[in-house]
């Protein structure tokens, strides 16, 4: 019977950070706004739509906002329908390297720590360019979010680690 109570002690099994699983929801969280931005950039890809959305757009009272929706009725203007079909192809493929870390940190797989810290890290200095050129809060709090997604993982990731499903000889239990 203690062979027993000692096989299912929660020390014998292998810690792993919830902090894994706080990053996979995050990057399924971000998978998930992606996709919504590409299915909108197809969607704008037919003339029709997109007309709809630059008229709605022009015909939209906001007197504090007024400079900024004219920038973008003429930034929209001058993409045209046609470019949002490669914001919506971006977008897709950010969404698959979001899905692939979330999914790899979910099932707690190795190699999805280290396939994060190098997608996300490459993206830092980007988002610092960003903070510098354009600043704003949402912008900051993502660069603050992702650097310190960076060193944690890398944390995480040196850590020391016994082989999968391998137990030293003197901790097996006898006669099983």
């Amino acid at each position: 019977m203690a062979s027993e109570s000692t096989s299912t002690d929660p020390e014998a099994t292998p810690h792993y950070p919830a902090g894994l699983r706080i990053i996979a929801v995050y990057k399924a969280v971000k998978t998930i706004g992606l996709i919504f931005i590409a299915i909108a950039a197809f969607r704008l890809d037919e003339q029709e739509s997109f007309q709809h959305l630059v008229q709605w757009l022009e015909h939209l009272q906001l007197t504090e906002s007024n400079g900024m929706r004219w920038s973008l009725v003429h930034l929209l203007e001058g993409m045209g329908p046609a470019k949002f079909v490669a914001v919506g192809i971006v977008a897709l493929v950010y969404a698959a390297i979001f899905a692939t870390e979330g999914i790899g940190l979910w099932l707690r797989k190795y190699w999805a720590e280290w396939f994060t810290v190098i997608a996300t890290g490459s993206l830092v200095p980007v988002e610092i360019y960003e903070c510098v050129e354009r600043f704003s809060w949402l912008k900051l709090a993502i660069l603050v979010a992702n650097v310190l997604i960076v060193i944690y993982l890398v944390r995480v990731a040196m850590r020391p680690r016994e082989g999968h499903g391998s137990q030293p000889a003197s901790s097996r239990p006898s006669g099983a």
